[in-house]
């Protein structure tokens, strides 16, 4: 899971393992795929009017944004344990909160960055404004957060457990 502090991203040493994998697949073989769908485009003809040639080269845009941005968060991550299971809220556990103090309106979430987004469980950034709040709190804790609109929330800590995932 992630924890930033200062620019450095703190990754569990399989989360780190995972986003290499992904960099040196995007790097190798997905290059070499894209670079093969835009050559098969090219020699369709008109590039003006040659819609699955601009679907690959914006493929491979985003492709290489994706390879930029592993790179970076690869080179600046340091490899850490998980939070220890201690009932304070961080980066890499599993949160249950309830809204304005109703135990039966509740929320359950992995806070950790975009990078680790599960779909079992819905993910909330330490950067969003519910991470913010909650973030370093302990269970029985309220934790007040903005909303969009400006006016301000607030939940209670129910449960912070590590992310076994």
């Amino acid at each position: 899971m992630t924890q930033t502090s200062e620019n450095v991203t703190w990754l569990t040493q399989e989360a780190y393992n995972q986003l290499k994998a992904e960099l040196e697949y995007l790097s190798g073989p997905a290059r070499t795929e894209i670079a093969k769908k835009i050559e098969a485009a090219r020699e369709e003809g008109d590039l003006r009017e040659n819609g699955g040639y601009h679907a690959a080269k914006e493929e491979q845009g985003k492709q290489e944004l994706r390879v930029r941005q592993l790179t970076q968060l690869l080179e600046t991550a340091k490899v850490g344990e998980a939070p220890a299971d201690d009932g304070i809220v961080e980066p890499g556990m599993v949160v249950t909160i309830a809204f304005d103090g109703d135990e039966d309106d509740t929320l359950t979430f992995l806070m950790a960055s975009r990078e680790y987004a599960s779909s079992d469980i819905e993910t909330y950034s330490p950067q969003s404004p519910l991470g913010t709040g909650v973030n370093g709190k302990k269970v029985g804790d309220t934790a007040e957060y903005e909303l969009p609109n400006g006016s301000t929330a607030s939940v209670k800590i129910l449960n912070a457990k590590p992310y076994t995932g």
